[in-house]
Order: C-alpha cells, then structure tokens, then sequence
C-alpha cells in the first residue's frame, strides 16, 4: 500500500471523527495558592471545539490525496 494511499485515509478517518465528536475536553489542574510547602490547587475542565468545517476539509484532501496516490 503506498504512503499517499494511508495518509489520505488517515485523514479521511479523522475528518470523520472530527465531524462526530465536534470536539474534545481535557481535565488541567492549577495552583490557585503556594505559601510554603502548602499548596492549593483547582481541578478545572476544559472544552477545545472543532469546526466542522476542518472535519470537511480534511475529508476533501484525503480523497484528493488517495485520489492522487492512486493515479501514479
């Protein structure tokens, strides 16, 4: 299989999941107060979302690139 052919579907596969998931959030975790060995943190979520369109986008050019792979 050649590499264009995997790379495209690779992002096919990923503008899909894009396109599911809309998104993703993480857990991070703060210092909100040092006073010596003591230290308070805070748990907080965050959320990065993903554009539908980068999901359409990276569907396109993986077929475009499985197309050109392909082709040679």
């Amino acid at each position: 299989m050649k590499t264009t052919t995997v790379i495209g579907a690779l992002l096919i596969v990923l503008g899909i999941v894009a396109l599911v998931y809309r998104g993703f959030s993480y857990k991070s975790e703060d210092t909100v107060l040092q006073i010596g060995s003591i230290k308070a943190t805070a748990e907080t979520e965050k959320s990065v979302p993903i554009p539908g369109w980068a999901g359409i986008a990276a569907i396109v050019v993986g077929v475009v690139v499985v197309g050109a792979g392909m082709r040679r």
